[in-house]
């Protein structure tokens, strides 16, 4: 719509002489439309409409009171009650008029988009087939607001400190940052307070002032403010998931990392035709230059060294070396530890992938130590395997007793196939048939109703060649790796108890 200035600029130079075709040339404006500000004599149109619709303010009131606020059923009711053909849209904007729905909702801040002004961060949850299995994990987007950059990685889990280390991975990348980074209410870096009123942690605000930015919370329900990011979430679910297959964590990270700086960053923004690599070498003169000798974070760890030498993290074990067993430092990086004492640095290790437990890990080139480690489990899923595939009803007996025992259940399966191994499988099924008859889970009792059933059915232990030089090949040697030395003096001992 042209403005009135211009059309009484039109009307007077018509006046003054000029044609109409050089009125249009001069001030860009269609002919036909100067025709009609003349014919009007450069006065704006009437743009009041004369079919316009206006309801009773008490009917819609009274309506609005009768649906409970559902819009959609108070346009039905006018329409078919009273005859009144109004549209949606129009009944919607009387009522926000009215202000029958509340306080209205103010909008989120509007701020120009100036070079260098500013960054924004969220994080959004997904569940990805990896490796064949739905995994849930959560992103992580780095997004320079006028540049329109990424950066993006994905974890298993995200805290403060993942929230560190991702951008000290993403600005180490980018080598610079905006003074301000727009984040929502998340209570990672907000220490009280939400909005323009939110205090920071001080320990994160630290953090950011090494970088040269601050965090900026936005307003309560205005995701808005950092839509730029929002839509960047977008992009990614609707351009880097679908067609892609992910074997590890790994693997899907490193498909994000080429996606969003290579990838995203050299394709033309749709509209604008932005280039964001090219609109980022230009930004660079805006942005805060990000320090090179800036230490990425950190945990700090104190551990003992138990007496094989091990250290304990996150339910795994680290070797330390020497013979010294003082207390020990370790630092756990992202991707990464090291292990002090008296600082100085005595080994460092890649850390494992997440889900990663009860594993001894070694300096790389070293000879694995002879020890295992104090406190380290000791995991009966092969024992368990082996004794399921007995006979059904040895499996229905586990499926029943393991389930209510918790952590003792491993050390009954351990017991339970070293007695499986003393005994002859036909003796150790009906023993088991007769326990899981009467609900019998004592290792002792067990025993006694094997030494029973032996008396009863007439069964002797087989005699085993120990000249056999080949004894250590078989595949019942193998197997009693799983247990201590059998101690068959037992048998002897309850026989005799039981003659008495």
């Amino acid at each position: 719509m042209i403005d009135p200035d211009k059309r009484k600029a039109i009307y007077l130079l018509y006046e003054e002489g000029m044609s109409i075709r050089d009125i249009a040339r001069r001030l860009k404006v269609s002919r036909n439309t100067v025709d009609a500000i003349i014919v009007r004599k450069g006065m704006m149109p009437e743009s009041t409409r004369k079919d316009k619709i206006e309801i009773d303010s008490e009917l819609l009131r009274r309506l609005h009171g009768e649906c409970n606020g559902w819009v959609q059923r108070i346009h039905e009711k006018l329409t078919e009650e009273h005859g009144i053909q109004v549209g949606y849209s129009t009944l919607t904007r009387q009522i926000r008029e009215m202000d029958l729905c509340g306080r209205k909702k103010s909008r989120c801040d509007q701020v120009p988009d100036r070079p260098g002004a500013e960054m924004q961060h969220d994080t959004s949850p997904y569940k990805l087939e990896i490796g064949g299995k739905l995994i849930p994990v959560v992103g992580s987007l780095l997004y320079f607001r006028y540049s329109k950059i990424r950066y993006l990685r994905f974890y298993r889990f995200f805290n403060r400190f993942k929230m560190k280390c991702f951008f000290h991975e993403g600005l180490s990348f980018w080598k610079y940052a905006a003074p301000q980074c727009i984040i929502d209410n998340t209570n990672l870096a907000r220490l009280r307070g939400s909005g323009k009123n939110a205090v920071m942690v001080p320990e994160m605000e630290q953090f950011a002032r090494q970088y040269g930015f601050e965090f900026v919370c936005h307003e309560i329900n205005h995701p808005n403010r950092k839509a730029g990011n929002e839509r960047g979430f977008f992009t990614v679910e609707t351009n880097f998931f679908p067609g892609r297959g992910f074997a590890t964590m790994e693997d899907l990270n490193r498909q994000a990392f080429e996606w969003a700086t290579d990838r995203i960053s050299n394709r033309p923004v749709a509209k604008t035709g932005l280039i964001p690599a090219k609109a980022f070498e230009y930004e660079q003169s805006f942005l805060v230059r990000v320090p090179p000798f800036v230490p990425p974070p950190y945990l700090e760890h104190k551990r003992t060294t138990d007496q094989y030498g091990y250290a304990s993290l996150d339910g795994n074990f680290y070797w330390v070396p020497g013979t010294s067993r003082e207390d020990v430092t370790v630092l756990e990086y992202d991707d990464h530890l090291k292990i002090y004492r008296n600082r100085q640095l005595l080994a460092g290790y890649v850390l494992p992938a997440v889900g990663v437990k009860n594993k001894k890990f070694t300096p790389p080139g070293s000879p694995p130590p002879r020890h295992q480690p104090a406190y380290r489990k000791k995991p009966t899923a092969e024992e368990e395997t082996r004794l399921r595939a007995v006979a059904p009803c040895v499996a229905a007996y586990l499926d029943t007793t393991l389930k209510s025992m918790g952590a003792p259940k491993h050390r009954f399966v351990r017991q339970l196939h070293g007695l499986y191994q003393k005994l002859a499988e036909p003796l150790f099924v009906k023993t088991i048939e007769r326990a899981s008859r009467y609900r019998i889970t004592d290792m002792d009792t067990l025993e006694r109703i094997a030494v029973l059933l032996m008396r009863e059915g007439g069964y002797h232990l087989p005699n085993v060649p120990a000249d056999d030089p080949d004894l250590h090949l078989r595949e019942s040697y193998i197997e009693g790796c799983f247990s201590g030395e059998v101690d068959l003096t037992i048998y002897d001992k309850m026989i005799e108890d039981d003659n008495e």
